[in-house]
């Protein structure tokens, strides 16, 4: 960090780093031409005298091991428990049938109020409004509970069973029982809404929490992967999307990958300069730096051997001036 500068000026990398605040707003404004007319430009505002970048991030997938999707949601058990509907209890859907005696518990004064706007509003529109302020989680599993939960239509089975299952899909992949273990297409890209303060294990548990991957956090890594092969990963206390402004706009020179924990590893620039090549030219790399190594043992043998018989003749020199 450049102490000659005052932190107002300057923005945090990672913990120990920082770039000024005037080369980033240059860099992002070349980040934003590129994206011109697209849905990556970023967006940011400063608040408190810090700068806030916010926008989509792109990720790729390059995972070996397959990831679980959760069997269930917390929202999903929500209205599995309230609006199941059973046999020889009243269906959740209906509105004007009365309560029997003793079923009321606590929510009675909400019932009332909800049955009195039910028959005063004729217009679907507000019913619908009315839905969206009643409350989904009950206190009780009385049958009042089913009259709370009001709908502006009654679902077949299958419908509401499609509903409930409806989720983002990984690259086509939508959650199904049977394949709910299975393995992204490597290189295949998704993208999260992010903003810079946010860090690499809170971007990991954003991108999780929406495809509803049951692994957790702590599994995964975020690496930058290069054209020329380098891969560097981005560590805890390190910004995402500040890296991916710092590193350009253009994917085809440098990727974030969402990798294993512990089955990526870092390729430095010294390694990765010799990916590419083939076989053959590898070999004979191997082969050339072999004679070279060969040229310097002899080399070092012979400097040795020049040095050993000088401390032998110097040694017989004083035995013999004794």
């Amino acid at each position: 960090m450049k102490e000659d500068c005052p932190l107002s000026s300057q923005v945090p990398i990672s913990d120990s780093k920082s770039i000024l605040k005037s080369e980033l707003l240059s860099l992002l404004k070349t980040y934003n031409c590129y994206h011109e007319g697209r849905s990556f430009q970023l967006r940011h505002r400063e608040e408190e005298g810090a700068l806030i970048i916010e926008g989509l991030l792109n990720i790729a997938w390059g995972l070996r091991r397959p990831i679980r999707l959760q069997m269930q949601d917390d929202r999903e058990r929500v209205h599995l428990s309230t609006a199941s509907w059973m046999p020889g209890r009243p269906s959740c859907h209906s509105r004007e049938q009365p309560l029997q005696d003793g079923s009321v518990t606590a929510l009675e004064p909400n019932i009332q109020s909800t049955k009195h706007r039910a028959e005063s509003s004729r217009d679907s529109s507000e019913a619908l409004e009315e839905d969206e302020g009643t409350p989904q989680l009950m206190r009780t599993k009385s049958d009042a509970a089913c009259e709370i939960q009001r709908r502006p239509r009654c679902r077949t089975p299958s419908e509401a069973q499609r509903v409930r299952r409806h989720r983002f899909s990984i690259n086509g992949h939508f959650y199904d029982h049977k394949t709910s273990v299975f393995t992204p297409a490597y290189g295949s890209v998704t993208n999260v809404r992010v903003n810079s303060t946010m860090t690499t294990l809170q971007v990991l548990t954003l991108l999780l929490n929406k495809f509803r991957v049951e692994n957790g956090p702590s599994e995964f890594a975020l690496y930058v992967v290069h054209e020329s092969g380098e891969r560097t990963k981005l560590k805890d206390c390190e910004y995402p999307l500040i890296s991916r402004i710092l590193h350009g706009p253009c994917e085809k020179i440098a990727r974030i990958f969402l990798m294993e924990a512990d089955l990526g590893e870092e390729v430095p620039h010294d390694v990765a300069q010799y990916i590419k090549f083939e076989m053959p030219v590898l070999d004979s790399f191997v082969e050339k730096l072999k004679e070279e190594e060969e040229r310097e043992i002899i080399k070092l043998t012979m400097k040795f051997q020049t040095l050993r018989l000088t401390m032998l003749q110097r040694l017989e020199q004083l035995v013999e001036a004794k």
